[in-house]
């Protein structure tokens, strides 16, 4: 794999940190500025709206842009987002910090994601993809129940000074990893544009990356007060949780990457997809038993983010067959639709957190994920007649 990957998987990691730390934060910032569990739980939403706005809009406003510069560029604001998030004296300054966050964010994995296919064989795609994303997932297994012990401990502004110290070494990276030449597309038309976002074949996609990944969010964003008020664990057993959380993911991640690879996008997703219905269905019964919680959580770490690579390779080959001129646009659609999708879960969550309790977001987030499901059943026999026609 191309050196140019480790420039994208350390910005990745910093990106990853600052977007998934604040799980682990919630109840510490809830008690700090006194505001309610569901309203530190929309800085998750706020976060995730940002990056939807930022990857199609800012990605297609950047498309002539040198790739290495803009990848810089994304990194100084990334960076800049997390200072005034330490410095933030109060809800509404650290609301601002994270949307301007989200920004860099959705357009680092639209442009990251066509920089990784672009660097490797086809056939090697997803595992390119995996390994970008693979990130994330370190960002699960150390940045995020680190940060989360920073905030406990010091306070949640120094987590975000800390996760601001991660962007200036993603910055130095790109600048000494990332070559001049990478190769870019042409800037896609305002047509072509428009017909990534009606054509019936994407926005199946779409939908379907919102509903998959965004049905874990509904539990996952109120993770940290589950294992606390429901399963018994105490705030620095949550740390912990974390880090054994995030390395089911990173596990997960890569292993969804090469499921795609070798069984193709959709029976990849249909199976993933299938399990985590499953698992979210006995996090349910099993949240309110300490160590049943636990093992529920460490498995389901390793399917909430294997859907990632198959997901984000399938929208960019139906884009290549599609809407061949705006393959970046259509992968910054989908990294909205995964941001949607967050923001949907965890506002979801914090609704029925608010009205019902905590012990009833995971079979939500299920019926969520079980719709997905149909969805890519769907996609699957639509995709069978084109490829008849192709052949």
């Amino acid at each position: 794999m191309p050196l140019a990957l480790l420039a994208l998987t350390i910005s990745a990691f910093a990106i990853g940190t600052t977007e998934f730390v604040i799980v682990g934060l919630v109840p510490t910032i809830a008690d700090q500025l006194a505001i309610s569990l569901p309203s530190a739980g929309l800085l998750v939403s706020i976060y995730a709206l940002g990056v939807a706005v930022g990857a199609p809009v800012l990605t297609a406003l950047t498309g002539r842009f040198p790739r290495k510069q803009l990848l810089m560029a994304l990194m100084v604001l990334f960076t800049a987002g997390n200072i005034l998030a330490w410095q933030a004296p109060d809800y509404t300054t650290l609301v601002i910090a994270r949307l301007l966050t989200g920004l860099a964010h959705g357009v680092f994995f639209s442009i990251g994601s066509t920089i990784a296919t672009s660097l490797v064989p086809k056939e090697k795609a997803a595992s390119a993809i995996a390994i970008m994303f693979g990130g994330l997932t370190v960002a699960l297994v150390t940045g995020v129940p680190l940060g989360t012990f920073i905030g406990q401990h010091f306070g949640w502004r120094e987590t975000f000074l800390a996760v601001s110290l991660l962007g200036v070494i993603a910055l130095v990276a790109s600048l000494l990893l990332v070559p001049s030449n990478i190769p870019g597309r042409a800037s896609a038309s305002l047509s072509d544009q428009l017909k990534v976002l009606t054509h019936p074949r994407l926005l199946i996609i779409y939908a379907i990356t919102a509903l998959g990944y965004g049905g874990v969010f509904t539990a996952f964003t109120f993770l940290a007060p589950m294992m606390q008020d429901l399963a018994g664990f105490s705030p620095s057993a949550v740390s912990w949780i974390l880090l054994g959380y995030g390395v089911s993911v990173a596990i997960g991640n890569i292993w969804g990457g090469k499921l795609a690879d070798k069984h193709g996008a959709v029976p990849a997703l249909k199976f993933i997809f299938a399990a985590l219905v499953v698992l979210l269905l006995v996090f349910h019964f099993t949240a309110s038993v300490q160590y049943a919680a636990l093992a529920t959580v460490l498995v389901m770490g390793i399917f909430a983010f294997g859907n990632v690579p198959g997901l984000q390779v399938y929208v960019v080959q139906k884009a290549e067959l599609y809407t061949p001129n705006a393959v970046d646009v259509a992968s910054g659609l989908n990294i909205a639709a995964f941001n949607i999708g967050i923001a949907l879960g965890s506002i979801i969550g914090g609704q029925t957190v608010e009205h019902f309790g905590l012990t009833q977001t995971p079979w939500i987030g299920a019926v969520i994920v079980f719709i997905a499901f149909l969805l890519i059943g769907l996609s699957g026999r639509l995709d069978k007649p084109a490829r008849v026609a192709l052949g």
